[in-house]
């Protein structure tokens, strides 16, 4: 749900060089100066915050459009490139895209669209003279060809014209259980909007932009068609719901992580993401009748310090798996590429510290992530109150809300972890600001995942718990320098207030791993990305997981555990690297890849398709 991170000690309002905000605590040696530029310093130089320059918002790229005697005008400020439309079949397909027929330059950012010559018989094909509305979809390219967003704009009448509230995302399906689900999008202009399902309607209190509905009291396992209504127009898709918890009836859900956008042009370069794998993944996987799809982080390129152009990003992923996320979820969780924050620059330009965007309930990479996607909310709430909290009277730390959590399906429970959590890129060369480390659990978050285990150990419903975060614990071509390995220098570890924590990386990574093997007996595998490519680890005795000479405790590894690393869904890819357990990494390909998990019972079969080719990659028996 989109929840406001309430909590009774909060930051100053908006975060802007004009008007400080209170620096949190956990971080170190950053200030303002006397004209409220923010910096941090080190070795008594100073190393300036740059500005949240926006080159490109959703806002901007909605166009503002004005009808016209004879059409639309689209106005997209200064903007220099092309916009591409046609018409889009609500009701008539069961995915329904845009038809593309037109493309003309922008002239001075805006572009006039004739309909009532473009889109006259026989080209008519949605009857908007007769129905006396339509809606159109458009693509806006940039001057290089790059593709910055795919639009719709709704209208009334045949000539004049008037603009309509139009859904430019979704409607999608999440938070999807047994007996309820979450129907969400969001449109263009304010409308009152409402659903209709199951025989009851569900409408907003007032016209709204962002529309959520909480539906309750469904049956299990059943097929609900959904009606979702915006002023004149509607759209209808269906759902079903899950299996009933403790169900031993089989099904199929999917697995993916890392579409970032990608070289070759077209959609594989969708501002932020590869909208071409990622509609491929999205179509095999519903054709497959996939429950769910679960995709674990860097979804987008991001690494930005603009909360609009982040959300742009976003927007561009969702709608390139929109129209198959009208029937079935899909459950995202962070990644490294998620980040959002401060960069700080020295005299020549150069990048000196990156960390999470503050205040936090406002402006963090999770913040921002919990405004973008709808995901269930756990008890855990932020870092603070731990051991390491320079100010227990304040929130030194960014929420947990929507970006960890867990949920369950039939007899299996997927529990998300967020190894990006209060993430600083910078980090592990620059420590002076203080930050989260790339692939670190940190340690409330930790508590919330052994209680977690805990509480799924003793749940007779429950037979195979999945644990899912975006690092690899065993990495194995791409970030063997990171991850949950530093080329195993365990010195690696957070720093909050100018101080480290106690653990290292590999400390930290076999205190996570004995959770899930020593404290479990139902968990299967971690599924894991970051690296571009797909491959699966069977973690056993004989495995060889520690630097030469390591002096610290060792994990004692009492059962076999799965990694199964799926970073293949776009992103450009990592060949393999030599490291200690190299020859026990089975099946590495850097295909773009699907995993599709069997669930049938106590047994478990896996196979990973590439969702371009539609070849078999791998098949293996979880066990």
């Amino acid at each position: 749900m989109k929840t406001t991170y309430i909590l009774s000690l909060l930051f100053l309002s908006v975060s802007t060089f004009a008007q400080q905000t209170e620096i949190p605590a956990s971080y170190s040696n950053i200030h303002y100066d006397k004209d409220n530029h923010l910096y941090f310093e080190e070795n008594e130089k100073k190393y300036f915050a740059t500005d949240a320059e926006t080159q490109y918002s959703t806002q901007r790229l909605l166009g503002k459009p004005t009808g016209t005697s004879s059409g639309v005008i689209l106005d997209f400020g200064n903007l220099k490139g092309s916009v591409t439309y046609g018409l889009i079949p609500y009701g008539k397909a069961p995915h329904p895209l845009p038809v593309y027929r037109f493309t003309q330059a922008l002239i001075e950012g805006k572009a006039e669209i004739n309909m009532a010559d473009a889109f006259k018989y026989p080209y008519d094909f949605v009857g908007w003279k007769e129905n006396g509305f339509l809606t159109l979809g458009y693509r806006v390219t940039d001057n290089n060809g790059m593709i910055l967003f795919d639009g719709v704009v709704s209208l009334s009448g045949t000539g004049p014209f008037e603009v309509l509230p139009a859904v430019y995302e979704g409607p999608f399906v999440s938070n999807l259980t047994d007996t309820s689900v979450v129907i969400w999008c969001k449109t263009t202009l304010p409308v009152q909007a409402q659903v209709e399902i199951d025989g009851r309607i569900y409408k907003d209190n007032v016209p709204k932009t962002h529309h959520e509905w909480q539906i309750n009291s469904l049956k299990s396992n059943q097929k609900y068609q959904y009606k979702v209504t915006y002023g004149l127009l509607s759209q209808s898709y269906h759902v079903t719901t899950a299996l009933k918890k403790g169900s031993r009836q089989s099904f199929i859900f999917g697995y993916t992580s890392d579409s970032r956008h990608a070289t070759g042009g077209g959609e594989r370069k969708a501002y932020g993401a590869n909208a071409y794998i990622m509609k491929k993944i999205a179509a095999l996987a519903y054709k497959e009748n996939a429950a769910f799809v679960q995709f674990t982080g860097d979804m987008i390129n991001g690494y930005l310090s603009s909360k609009e152009e982040q959300h742009l990003q976003y927007t561009n992923w969702k709608k390139s798996i929109e129209p198959f996320w009208h029937y079935m979820p899909f459950n995202v969780g962070m990644g490294n590429h998620e980040a959002l924050g401060y960069v700080f620059e020295d005299e020549s330009g150069k990048n000196k510290g990156f960390i999470d965007r503050f205040p936090f309930e406002t402006e963090s990479a999770e913040t921002v992530f919990a405004e973008a996607f709808v995901n269930p909310i756990s008890g855990l709430i932020s870092e603070d109150d731990n051991k390491y909290d320079p100010d227990k009277k304040r929130i030194d730390f960014p929420p947990y809300a929507e970006n960890v959590f867990y949920y369950t399906y039939g007899n299996t429970a997927m529990v998300v972890l967020n190894s990006n959590y209060w993430y600083a890129p910078s980090l592990s060369k620059e420590t002076a600001t203080s930050g989260g480390l790339h692939g670190y659990i940190m340690d409330n978050q930790l508590d919330w995942l052994r209680a977690t285990i805990q509480k799924l150990e003793n749940d007779k419903d429950i037979d195979h718990i999945f644990i899912t975060q975006h690092t690899p614990a065993f990495p194995n071509g791409g970030h063997s320098k990171d991850d949950m390995w530093y080329s195993g220098d365990n010195t690696k570890r957070p720093w909050i207030g100018g101080k480290p924590v106690e653990k290292g990386i590999i400390e930290r990574r076999d205190e996570y791993l004995d959770i899930l093997i020593n404290e479990s007996k139902k968990t299967v595998a971690i599924l894991t990305g970051d690296e571009h490519n797909y491959n699966w680890l069977k973690l056993t005795q004989e495995v060889p997981i520690y630097p030469a000479d390591y002096p610290s405790k060792k994990l004692n590894v009492s059962r076999s555990i799965y990694q199964i690393n799926n970073g293949a869904a776009g992103a450009p890819y990592y060949a393999q690297e030599v490291l200690p357990w190299s020859k026990f990494t089975q099946s590495f390909s850097v295909e773009n890849a699907l995993c599709l998990f069997y669930v049938n019972g106590k047994r478990i079969t896996m196979k990973v398709y590439n969702p371009d080719t539609l070849n078999l990659i791998d098949e293996l028996e979880v066990k």
